[in-house]
């Protein structure tokens, strides 16, 4: 019995091994023709497409469901899909604002911004650890904290006195 659990489906090793082999190239080309931006980060839907297409993936090797040709249809409609939602936010902000999210700051010049804080439904202990992660040593070092469109928190740090470029917080709602 341990051992059937072990190799019941040995006989679709092959099938497996082809169909992983096909999808894997598949995605290789959809990313050359639609650029790598297609698994950034950098939006929402950025986003949400590397997922879908992982799960995708997933589904289509392991399950056969859907088909190995299904599943790569699909994941081309993904990308272009993306590919279009990218292409209106880059040629049109009015797309872009109603798409996308909008940056967050969640702290500038070593104060919490509670408002803010609590409008993101972050705590202060996940605050802390985004703050620990970057290496803050001292709260008045931290210039700006940014809850990113992509739900990443950024953390801009540095001594007071450093010029402080107004460049990185353009966009990014006070």
């Amino acid at each position: 019995m341990i051992q059937e659990y072990f190799t019941k489906d040995l006989n679709e090793l092959p099938a497996v091994l082809i169909g992983t082999i096909l999808i894997y190239v598949s995605i290789l080309i959809f990313t050359r023709i639609f650029g790598l931006k297609s698994f950034a980060k950098m939006t929402g839907f950025d986003f949400l497409n590397t997922i879908a297409i992982g799960n995708l993936l997933a589904m289509s090797v392991a399950t056969s469901n859907p088909t190995l040709l299904t599943g790569i249809l699909l994941i081309g409609i993904l990308y272009l899909i993306n590919f279009t939602i990218t292409y209106f936010q880059f040629k049109s902000k009015k797309f872009r604002n109603l798409t996308d999210n909008t940056p967050l700051l969640l702290m500038k010049e070593g104060e919490f911004l509670k408002d803010n804080i609590s409008q993101a439904k972050i705590t202060m202990d996940e605050l802390r650890g985004k703050l620990r992660e970057a290496n803050v040593l001292s709260l008045q070092e931290v210039r700006a904290v940014v809850l990113e469109t992509t739900g990443d928190v950024s953390v801009l740090y540095g001594k007071s006195d450093e010029k402080f470029n107004n460049f990185l917080l353009e966009g990014v709602r006070p």
